[in-house]
């Protein structure tokens, strides 16, 4: 049985997220229960609310849990870059399918959570929830769980691109070289000779200075990797680090 009508305007934005009918210029029509609230609709539209930025009525900003009448004009804005997340520091969380992306944000010095292996939705949501941690995925599914403290959808399959995305986003301190890629423990500077025994004997012969995971111990040099990774920091701090084009 058809519901009463109302009229949904989704942002450009967003369109990826939405039927056909609802990527246009205008708004389109959708028939509604006259029981669900706006957000509910949104997401049944296909639209994470974590990537919701404002919802408007009849041009008057409302909340997720008004619940839409037959007329209304319904505006659904992305959110605003850069976001504010607020009430905690600025830390992340990310899925099992996000590795590349959390070893690079680490290499910037942003705290970013990961788990390697997949220990399921409700374990990741109510980790975002208890440690005060965005949420980042490329899983509709999981952004829509009510347990999130906050979450954000990784819109590129592409690492470059998905560091990019997220740094444009949310705007996070960058610290480079801070934290271990492996476990984001602290890094700290590390003496070769407290080192040396975790060191292969052409690693000792050939450089001096290290430093090491005040949480795993893992040690760090200047590699035959570094040029690779000196890259990504350098290209991140050129865009968006303090001095940055921001």
């Amino acid at each position: 049985m058809n519901g009463p009508e109302i009229l949904v305007h989704v942002a450009a934005e967003l369109g990826l997220f939405v039927p056909r009918a609802f990527r246009g210029d205008g708004p389109a029509p959708l028939a509604v229960d006259g029981v669900s609230t706006l957000g509910h609709v949104v997401e049944s539209l296909g639209v994470p609310l974590t990537e919701v930025g404002a919802l408007f009525v009849d041009g008057a900003e409302t909340g997720p849990a008004h619940i839409p009448a037959a007329g209304e004009r319904v505006g659904v804005r992305a959110v605003t870059r850069p976001q504010q997340v607020p009430g905690a520091p600025l830390r992340f969380l990310l899925d099992v399918h996000l590795g590349t992306l959390a070893r690079r944000l680490r290499l910037l010095g942003v705290d970013t959570a990961y788990e390697a292996t997949d220990i399921g939705d409700p374990a990741l949501a109510a980790r975002s929830a208890a440690e005060r941690r965005v949420l980042l995925s490329r899983d509709r599914g999981l952004l829509r769980r009510r347990e999130l403290w906050a979450g954000g959808y990784v819109y590129s399959d592409r690492p470059d691109e998905q560091l990019r995305d997220i740094l444009g986003r949310f705007a996070p301190e960058l610290r480079p070289w801070t934290r271990c890629a492996a476990c984001n423990g602290t890094l700290s500077e590390a003496r070769k000779e407290d080192v040396a025994d975790r060191l292969r004997g052409g690693t000792r012969a050939a450089y001096d200075v290290f430093a090491q995971c005040e949480r795993c111990a893992r040690v760090y040099w200047r590699g035959a990797h570094h040029d690779r990774l000196e890259a990504v920091v350098t290209a991140a701090m050129a865009e968006f680090g303090p001095s940055g084009g921001r």
